[in-house]
């Protein structure tokens, strides 16, 4: 799945491909692979408090708000991944919010 990622800096605006090469679904959290200008792998899932998004290959994590509200989630993101990558995952879970709406109603088992 291709996706495009933009960062605006001022007037200046910069374009970069990305690609999702793996999207699996655990059942309480989704697997990404993602190949941009760097590769990723982002945990997708969902808590009490929202959404989340980890990078174990960066050591990194976050909160997030919905997978298709890019501009909050690149803030996030961008905070644990730096600017470009932040960018990318963001944009990448924008592109594949439809099939992550599955986590919208889980079930508690308590």
């Amino acid at each position: 799945m291709l996706f495009e990622c933009v960062k605006q800096s001022g007037k200046r605006m910069e374009k970069w491909p990305g690609r999702i090469t793996h999207l699996r679904n655990y059942g309480s959290h989704f697997e990404l692979n993602i190949v941009s200008r760097s590769s990723l792998m982002v945990l997708f899932g969902k808590t009490s408090s929202g959404f989340f998004a980890s990078m174990p290959d960066f050591g990194s994590g976050c909160h997030l708000v919905n997978p298709d509200d890019i501009f909050r989630n690149t803030e996030s993101l961008s905070r644990v991944l730096g600017k470009v990558d932040g960018i990318t995952v963001a944009t990448a879970l924008y592109t594949v919010a439809d099939k992550l709406k599955v986590l919208e109603n889980p079930k508690s088992l308590i």
